[in-house]
């Protein structure tokens, strides 16, 4: 099959997910008496746009463990992984970050809006996600705001973008590569999959296989995500590319090179499918993820 295929086939199969993330962020984003330059913002980080991932597999996870993922709570779970994503965004491309001028395809947000709105609206979507969830009285959400703040914390995405940005002391090479993805990127990857299980009621022995899958998952996502930093170009990928080397930073191409950091993705991708082993085949769409995930081209 070629590549272009695979990629319509990866959209094909978030599409359905997309769509119905789309509908309920349209419905839950901005609660009553928000200024309404604030709530046009939070609007513009959110809607309209991205691949919405982390919504899916929080679906994905949720159906693969005997769950639905037309329960009130999974959708509710859904929603707040995104909102938690695109506030991460929004702060990421800040010039005190990464500095970023261009997110899917758009202006960024301090860009369209000032870096003042910028960060407030993206505090706004973070308190808006825990909001989101909170306002169910399912007794499991005490459990899904305590994976959520992990994922997103200071031990977790945030822990990432202070080692990303070299604010902390780093182990040399892969090592230290290892430690910022498997917090800036795959902590929210893997706390997705595991609100969704959650959401399904899976005991620990589940949430453990969906845990090493969510990991892989996450590292495979965020080593193709520089592979495109390095080959792709803005018009396909969507946002400003080969500003990894720019900045010298830590990267697998410039520590084993291009096709070294492509056998390690097949390696990472391998691995989650492999973890899914004994959910059988109610985690099937999991693993076609994953699979599509690898050869994406954006």
């Amino acid at each position: 099959m070629a590549k272009h295929e695979r990629t319509d086939a990866l959209g094909e199969l978030l599409a359905p997910y997309a769509k119905a993330v789309e509908a309920d962020l349209a419905a839950w984003l901005v609660e009553p008496d928000v200024p309404a330059t604030l709530a046009e913002a939070m609007r513009y980080c959110v809607l309209d746009g991205g691949k919405r991932l982390r919504p899916a597999l929080v679906c994905m996870a949720a159906k693969a463990v005997g769950g639905r993922a037309e329960d009130e709570l999974v959708r509710r779970a859904a929603v707040a992984v995104e909102l938690v994503h695109a506030y991460s965004l929004v702060h990421d491309d800040l010039p005190a970050m990464d500095d970023d001028v261009l997110r899917r395809g758009r202006p960024t947000a301090h860009v369209r809006f000032g870096q003042a709105m910028a960060v407030l609206a993206g505090d706004a979507l973070l308190t808006r996600a825990f909001g989101v969830l909170a306002e169910s009285d399912d007794a499991r959400v005490a459990a899904l705001a305590r994976e959520l703040g992990g994922a997103c914390g200071a031990a977790g995405m945030i822990a990432g973008q202070v080692a990303d940005m070299d604010l902390c002391p780093l182990p040399d090479g892969l090592d230290g590569l290892r430690y910022i993805h498997s917090r800036k990127t795959a902590a929210l990857i893997r706390g997705a999959v595991r609100m969704g299980a959650l959401c399904g009621r899976a005991g620990p022995d589940v949430l453990k296989t969906i845990s090493e899958y969510g990991q892989s998952l996450g590292l495979a996502f965020q080593l193709i995500d520089d592979l495109l930093d390095a080959t792709g170009t803005a018009a396909r990928v969507g946002k400003t590319t080969g500003k990894d080397a720019g900045r010298g930073k830590r990267t697998h191409g410039a520590l084993v090179g291009l096709d070294g950091a492509r056998r390690l993705g097949s390696e990472l991708t391998a691995s989650a499918v492999a973890a899914l082993d004994r959910l059988g085949s109610a985690a099937e769409d999991l693993r076609v993820l994953a699979r599509l995930l690898a050869e994406r081209t954006r």
